[in-house]
């Protein structure tokens, strides 16, 4: 079931050179019954990263030993971490009203705009650019667009994915070469 978030920014169809690139690691892949874990943003000023923000969340709830192998964090490293609802009025105060980025982006925001609804009574209503649809259309030659694969086909090492600031590394790195691609850079 679709959840109705009515107060969501915009899918932009545009090429912007300041940005947050942003990230979360969550126990499973639902915002109803999943918690984030983790969460990274990333600053871009004219296309160079100025500032980052990372923090892991304390969830309420164990984490299971797929989501310790995919990502690597455990129990142990979360035992000390702030709650979801400090955890997210820090990621809302560096974002501010910037313009968002991620590699398939509406799961990270559906799960960011929960949260912070949730903690702070208060939408994420910045507008987005979702860098996996810009794969999609400039790379249709690759077997699949996963941000790994597509970092691959660039020459960006996907070493120490699933870890959100490397994620928002790696997806800023993706999304500036992918600025260069013909079917892209047409839109700029």
């Amino acid at each position: 079931m679709t959840q109705t978030r009515p107060h969501k920014g915009r899918h932009l169809r545009t090429l912007p050179t300041s940005y947050v690139v942003i990230d979360i690691e969550t126990t499973g892949l639902r915002p109803e019954d999943s918690e984030i874990i983790e969460i990274a943003a990333l600053r871009v000023e004219d296309g160079i990263p100025t500032e980052r923000f990372s923090t892991l969340v304390r969830p309420t709830c164990r984490i299971t030993p797929f989501i310790t192998g995919l990502t690597g964090i455990d129990d142990a490293m979360v035992q000390d971490a702030p709650g979801i609802t400090e955890a997210i009025a820090g990621f809302a105060a560096f974002v501010g009203d910037s313009v968002l980025m991620g590699y398939n982006v509406g799961f990270d925001i559906g799960f960011l705009y929960d949260a912070m609804e949730r903690a702070l009574e208060m939408p994420l209503s910045n507008d987005y650019v979702d860098v996996l649809r810009l794969a999609r259309k400039a790379l249709p030659q690759l077997e699949n667009r996963r941000q790994t694969t597509v970092a691959a086909y660039y020459g960006v090492s996907p070493d120490g994915a699933h870890r959100a600031l490397r994620d928002c590394q790696i997806c800023h790195a993706v999304y500036q070469h992918l600025c260069r691609e013909p079917k892209i850079a047409a839109k700029a």
